[in-house]
């Protein structure tokens, strides 16, 4: 069992994009941050539910396939979720369609209490005012053995950081320049010091950083 983050960041620590406009309300560099991971076989089949086997296999593969595996539990933000665009509607079930890839118990952290939304494939949503040590002790009963990922975003991530709370980070590095939106390592000087860090690149660009306890 363990705590783990994985977050697609740029060179300059941005894992949030700030280019949206109405028309292109994900923006372009959202595309550009995350495309290695969105190409993979792993994300087309278990994101897209995509089952004509296309898509990138290798490094970046590797590190789809293994965001997915033994997670019993998921830990995100009400922005992750989609209460900050959504905030008055009470039909609104995130950003994922009627079957999440989650497959797992998911906890929203949110001041707005909301009934618990019970989804397609597995994937329960749980709303929850705590703090991050409060929501983790849900999430590890709910995981039953298993892992729980922090999934996001970097203000969550960073909030369970700085708590001590987090066995395993992997920051997949985009090799792009956003130069704004909201960076991961703000407030975290010396991290680094907690853990063993390794550091892997694939044929796509990416280096994918791991701290490990």
């Amino acid at each position: 069992m363990a705590v783990r983050v994985d977050l697609n960041i740029s060179l300059d620590g941005f894992a949030t994009t700030t280019d949206q406009t109405p028309e292109n309300p994900m923006g372009d560099d959202w595309g550009r941050l995350v495309d290695a991971y969105v190409s993979t076989k792993t994300f087309r089949e278990r994101v897209l539910h995509d089952t004509s086997g296309e898509g990138t296999t290798g490094v970046d593969d590797e590190y789809a396939r293994a965001y997915f595996d033994e997670v019993g539990a998921e830990i995100m933000g009400a922005g992750m979720f989609g209460l900050h665009n959504f905030p008055d509607d009470p039909d609104w079930k995130g950003w994922w369609g009627d079957e999440p890839p989650f497959r797992v118990p998911v906890f929203v952290l949110t001041h707005t209490a909301r009934p618990s939304i019970e989804m397609s494939g597995g994937t329960v949503f749980h709303f929850l005012s705590a703090t991050p040590r409060e929501a983790l002790d849900r999430a590890l009963t709910a995981a039953d053995g298993k892992d729980v990922r922090i999934g996001g975003g970097p203000t969550v991530v960073r909030q369970f950081l700085k708590a001590g709370l987090v066995d395993r980070l992997h920051v997949a590095i985009a090799p792009i320049i956003l130069g704004s939106g909201d960076r991961l390592w703000d407030d975290l000087r010396g991290l680094e010091a907690d853990y063993a860090v390794t550091a892997e690149t694939a044929d796509s660009g990416v280096v994918h950083l791991t701290f490990g306890r």
